[in-house]
């Protein structure tokens, strides 16, 4: 099983080396989408050279962004053919439909309308541009909506019928699988929270140039604009977090029995601040939007338990037992599928009794089925605890700025500058409690990921780590650089 092992743990790493990179860009794509749209719509409506250049200047960092973003996410959808080959097959009728329109639709509408912002400002009207922009935006948005559907359906896998004959689910239902209520919340949670990252990076960038009393008029009107959206996106993040926490109790309590820290679950269960600082209460409040909700937690998942209106719920040894039973009888129904017709009807009838725990055949181990705690744990602080500390850092400089005394507050310009990396740490943060919190399946409760591996070798995956961890390092620097280079030359925007 060493090897085994070894091959697990390098293509997981692989796979989230190029998942938090490519998370560096994406966010900040979407969320100067808005920004610039807003820029040049005020510009369109009330003109002004000043509006015009701000625009200008977001966008010149927005395209920045996006084409390094592009670069790394064509790399993390090849890996699940390279490194995930089994999930591939397995699901790839299901998984690859939403990736495939992302690819024919949303890519392409980008593509095009990006040409006509950046090298439309003279050649086509302002509004046909003004819509260019926008609609870049939205194909961007659009992109994130197939990517996001994807990522939900392995959140809670709906419109599928496993077919014995070929080893494969297969699609029964693509508006189930298109608009389950996993996939519009993970999508409107995901990129309101883009929009506060994007607001967030606007307004440290305008700080910076207002601690250097440099184009200050451009940074006052970016972040006039930059702080709105960004309290707005909160606000719905905050509103979309909530319904995301009522999803994921229903589909997915061992994540947030992880996410809390909560070992044995119950009624009234208390929200940890920090270990040893409860809250009574609000746990069921989030979960269930009830104070005498039932939260189980993680040994009442493992173990098996009794919600107090009297359902039943299976502990893992039992799911571990009927997913063997699937996993023989889907042996014994291969081997006869050709030459033993009856046989081979009866074993496939006793393996869709049981094919619901399929999944659960591969695992030998019931603490296998328990995420990395700690880390779940703390990421869901970080993530909380620094959207709060954002949200002040924005209500604060879009107050300061509206009473005309924002250039002054040097101390402000300096949280703002620093806001910059705490708004990507928290944004990675949510993506680690979201993606390792469904730790082992790669897909909830269907197929863990020790059995999505591709046959590698694994000095092969260790080989592409590296070579990737360089790669993506290179272009993260270069993003840097060039964008240090664009803030540090932009030219002073005459009032």
């Amino acid at each position: 099983m060493e090897p085994l092992t070894a091959l697990l743990d390098w293509s997981r790493a692989q796979f989230a080396l190029t998942a938090c990179y490519h998370w560096l860009f994406v966010p900040l794509t979407l969320g100067l989408a808005v920004i610039m749209g807003i820029m040049e719509t005020i510009y369109v409506v009330k003109g002004g050279e000043v509006w015009k250049r701000t625009a200008q200047f977001w966008m010149k960092l927005f395209g920045i962004n996006f084409a390094i973003g592009v670069a790394t996410g064509l790399i993390l959808e090849f890996e699940f053919g390279t490194n995930w080959s089994n999930y591939s097959w397995f699901v790839g009728d299901i998984f690859g439909a939403p990736l495939a329109i992302e690819g024919i639709f949303a890519f392409f509408m980008e593509a095009t309308f990006i040409a006509v912002m950046f090298f439309g400002w003279n050649k086509v009207g302002r509004k046909f541009h003004l819509a260019s922009t926008w609609l870049t935006g939205l194909g961007a948005t659009i992109s994130a909506w197939w990517i996001l559907v994807a990522n939900a359906w392995m959140q809670h896998p709906v419109g599928m019928r496993f077919n014995p004959e070929t080893v494969r689910n297969e699609m029964v239902s693509f508006s189930d699988v298109a608009l389950s209520g996993a996939a519009v919340t993970k999508f409107v949670h995901t990129v309101t929270s883009s929009w506060m990252v994007g607001a967030v990076f606007a307004v440290g960038v305008s700080c910076w140039f207002l601690l250097r009393k440099r184009n200050q008029q451009l940074a006052l009107r970016s972040i006039r604009v930059a702080a709105l959206v960004g309290i707005s996106a909160t606000i719905l993040t905050i509103i979309t977090g909530d319904v995301s926490g009522v999803e994921m109790a229903k589909h997915q309590p061992m994540k947030l029995a992880a996410a809390e820290g909560l070992e044995k679950g119950g009624t009234r269960a208390a929200f940890s601040i920090v270990p040893g600082v409860e809250v009574p209460g609000v746990l069921s409040i989030l979960a269930t939007h009830d104070i005498d909700g039932f939260v189980p937690g993680m040994q009442d998942i493992i173990n098996g338990y009794t919600t107090p209106d009297g359902q039943k719920v299976m502990g893992a040894a039992e799911k571990m037992a009927r997913g063997k039973k699937a996993l023989a009888d889907f042996t014994t129904f291969r081997s006869k599928m050709k030459t033993d017709s009856v046989g081979a009807q009866v074993a496939r009838d006793s393996l869709m009794k049981n094919v619901d725990y399929f999944g659960y055949g591969y695992i030998n181990d019931k603490a296998e089925l328990i995420p990395p705690v700690g880390l779940v744990f703390w990421s869901f602080r970080v993530m909380v605890g620094l959207g709060m500390a954002l949200m002040l850092v924005l209500i604060l400089v879009w107050w300061f700025e509206r009473k005309g005394t924002l250039a002054k507050k040097t101390w402000l310009h300096r949280i703002g500058v620093w806001s910059i990396p705490a708004v990507f740490i928290a944004s990675q943060a949510g993506w680690i409690v979201a993606e390792l919190g469904r730790q082992p399946w790669a897909i909830q409760d269907l197929l863990p990921v020790s059995a999505a591996l591709s046959d590698l070798s694994v000095g092969s995956v260790m080989t592409t780590f590296f070579l990737f961890l360089v790669i993506f390092t290179v272009l993260l620097i270069a993003e840097i650089s060039i964008m240090t280079k664009a803030v540090r030359t932009q030219e002073e925007i005459p009032d």
